[in-house]
């Protein structure tokens, strides 16, 4: 169900004044003790107490706890709610079916739980009856339990048991995404990045193929000029695409004999990057936008840093269309100015630049 923006607005303002800002400079110059004084006081971990510096992993989780309750409650629609929290599913469903065939350590793969509880994913590997959950999800476990089944407790890859959760997520988020814009470009974008990586990395194009993202606007066959015989071809492929910069910047890691680490953590905060070269405007399509900083691939998500903006649009009509966020660089002063000229010139009574209705 969609929520009261408006409301929303007045729950972030109160929300904002314990954003560190300008302190984690201060911070970063200062003790452990000192800082986790600074931000306990601040209201990071709502409350967790703690005995020492180094259990500061409780204040964290504590957070990111408070952060997927704000999500469930305030997300507009079951879009942005499953653009942020649905990842999870299918991470803690891969984790729990490697630690069911290889007898690993499930609890240090769990990520926090997302739209699913946690409790109904190990049923369903306990009972290998996936049928509750959504389409791809369900495929995608199906498929890795007959792969670790046939193995018999032999080596399974674990790339391969990846890739069938990672394409059956895009394809899920391309699907319950289909009908928010930015949501669409922003999981577009990060899918033809992660394609780019996936054909650096292969030997030839067929096993490229075969882990391919859904959801991302570069054709198949565009991305297979990468493979081909002609440099100068190959290295051109990409060029007028919005990906042009992102390629060449491979290439040069490739050409150094660099992994392409730099590359991964640009598409892991593709968000992030997006956010900070567009300013938050009024008159936006409904959306909630996450800024997540993750740690190394492997480790758990962690969203440390987040704006959340909601907009909405209904045309000319729309006297409010009120953007609300946990922000970096919105200036509601000017949003409000920019909103009230819109509004001035649809009613007719004027604006900078636009004459008043009547006048000659």
């Amino acid at each position: 169900m969609a929520t009261d923006v408006l409301y929303t607005d007045g729950v972030i303002a109160a929300r904002e004044k314990y954003l560190l800002k300008d302190k984690l400079v201060k911070l970063c110059e200062s003790g452990p003790e000192d800082a986790l004084r600074a931000v306990t006081e601040s209201g990071f971990g709502k409350g967790t107490e703690i005995v020492s510096v180094y259990d500061y992993e409780k204040l964290v989780a504590a957070d990111e706890a408070a952060i997927d309750a704000f999500i469930l409650e305030y997300s507009p629609s079951e879009a942005e709610k499953t653009y942020l929290l649905a990842p999870r599913d299918f991470h803690n469903l891969k984790a729990l079916l490697k630690a069911q065939y290889t007898g690993a350590d499930v609890g240090k793969m769990l990520a926090p739980q997302g739209i699913i509880p946690l409790r109904v994913l190990e049923q369903c590997v306990k009972n290998n009856d996936f049928s509750q959950l959504a389409d791809e999800l369900k495929e995608a476990a199906q498929q890795a339990a007959a792969l670790f089944a046939d193995a018999d407790g032999t080596f399974v890859s674990g790339a391969e048991i990846g890739a069938l959760f990672e394409k059956a997520q895009y394809k899920y988020l391309a699907r319950l995404c289909k009908r928010k814009p930015l949501l669409k470009k922003l999981l577009s974008a990060r899918a033809d990045m992660t394609n780019i990586l996936t054909a650096l990395r292969s030997p030839d194009k067929e096993t490229a193929e075969k882990f391919y993202l859904d959801g991302g606007k570069l054709p198949h066959n565009l991305l297979g000029e990468i493979f081909s015989e002609d440099s100068g071809r190959a290295e051109s492929c990409l060029d007028g695409t919005a990906y042009a910069e992102f390629y060449k910047k491979c290439l040069d890691d490739r050409r150094e004999g660099l992994p392409h680490t730099a590359a991964e953590r640009e598409t892991e905060n593709y968000e992030v990057r997006f956010f900070r070269r567009k300013k938050v405007r009024a008159c936006e399509e409904p959306a909630l936008f996450i800024l997540r900083i993750q740690t190394p691939r492997g480790k758990r998500r962690r969203e440390d840093t987040f704006r959340l903006s909601f907009g909405r649009h209904e045309g000319l009509r729309d006297k409010s269309a009120a953007q609300v966020g946990l922000r970096s660089g919105y200036d509601r002063k000017n949003c409000n100015y920019r909103r009230r000229r819109q509004h001035n010139r649809v009613q007719g009574r004027g604006g900078r630049g636009v004459r008043r209705r009547g006048r000659n």
